[in-house]
């Protein structure tokens, strides 16, 4: 005879019980509870649907999964009717129009589209901050450069693609300019074998091949867009991926819980200043961190939630110090943390918001009297 199913009322193991055992009581296998068996079901049978949740615990948790799975498809991630968001189809040899811009951004956004650690927001991160340099920033669209796996294939954010991105960002550069390095994706930490790091890691950025060219190391960046810039220019690497803390291994951290700067100089004396210039970094979060990806802000858009936070901060308040700055993306980190988790399903389900955006600079500055501008 085919058996049938009995939860156990005491530890909800499911057990498998002859059609014979109609009024009978079944000892539970697992706590030895005692449970009455009637046959064929009636009052308590619930059959279909999410009624397996009662029967059938393994099969409802497949069926979670295939829900959640579904609800994630639903979640913008930008690469509907995505259009080139670059004005040039020749940008690594020169500016468009043959002109120099004082205002420079190379845009770079990873999705890892068809690999296991996927992300969803990249796409977003990368359109949102075109925006706003645009738009409140005046940056001349044709001075953007933008990087990511929608655009054709010679602007697509491989590793090669993004060293000659730094290249282009730092190339001709004259004192007063303004210059921004923008990342949206993954990175993660390596052992530092050259005595220049103080927690003994180095930051590393994951270009889309990053498992066949490798990855894009601190060392190699602060070569790359840091130590070229002369008197009078000011970068600024805006960084949201994961241990981005000191991405760009400038010479003094924020501490914002001591309100002072650290000296984050390397143990091993190596050079990593400029030539002249001011480097200032906002990474998502402490080198220990990690940054999430979230749509705890916008509901249905994915988007990384240090971008996220950064851009309100600025709509909320166009003229504000790093101090501000700082202040009211903790303060909206916070509160996404929050919202993220009002639900039981979203504590098992969403990656909770914890992290502490990190400010680091080339040279210490007042934070609550400069003024944040690109």
């Amino acid at each position: 005879m085919a058996d049938h199913d009995l939860q156990c009322s005491h530890c909800s193991q499911i057990l498998a019980v002859p059609q014979d055992s109609h009024g009978r009581l079944i000892h539970c296998e697992s706590c030895l509870g005692a449970n009455r068996f009637h046959f064929p079901h009636t009052r308590n049978q619930v059959s279909g649907g999410w009624g397996k949740i009662i029967r059938r615990p393994v099969q409802t948790l497949q069926l979670l999964a295939t829900k959640l799975k579904e609800k994630l498809t639903l979640y913008d991630d930008g690469s509907q009717n995505y259009a080139s968001m670059n004005c040039d189809n020749n940008f690594f040899l020169s500016p468009s129009d043959g002109a120099h811009h004082g205002k420079r951004a190379f845009l770079c956004g990873v999705s890892y589209k068809r690999q296991k650690h996927k992300l969803i927001g990249a796409i977003n991160d990368v359109r949102s901050m075109r925006k706003l340099l645009l738009e409140t920033y005046h940056f001349p669209k044709e001075a953007i450069l933008v990087l990511t796996e929608m655009e054709p294939a010679g602007y697509l954010p491989t590793k090669k693609n993004i060293q000659r991105a730094f290249e282009w960002l730092v190339r001709d550069m004259r004192p007063g300019d303004s210059l921004v390095f923008y990342y949206s994706g993954h990175g993660l930490r390596q052992l530092d074998f050259n005595e220049d790091e103080l927690d003994g890691f180095d930051e590393t950025l994951c270009p889309m091949d990053y498992k066949e060219a490798g990855m894009i190391i601190d060392n190699e960046i602060n070569v790359a867009i840091v130590r070229p810039l002369i008197e009078g220019v000011t970068l600024h690497a805006i960084v949201d991926s994961c241990h981005s803390g000191t991405i760009l291994d400038l010479a003094y951290v924020y501490d914002k819980e001591k309100e002072q700067w650290e000296d984050n100089r390397p143990p091993s004396g190596a050079d990593k200043s400029t030539a002249g210039g001011l480097a200032v970094s906002l990474g998502a979060c402490k080198d220990k961190q990690l940054a999430a990806d979230t749509s705890a802000f916008t509901k249905k858009r994915m988007t990384g939630a240090m971008t996220w936070s950064l851009i309100h901060a600025v709509r909320l308040k166009s003229s504000l110090t790093y101090g501000e700055l700082l202040d009211s993306m903790l303060q909206s980190l916070k509160k996404g943390d929050q919202s993220s988790n009002a639900c039981s399903l979203n504590k098992v389900f969403q990656k909770r918001i914890i992290q502490d955006p990190q400010l680091s600079a080339s040279e210490e500055f007042d934070i609550y009297s400069k003024p944040f501008q690109l």
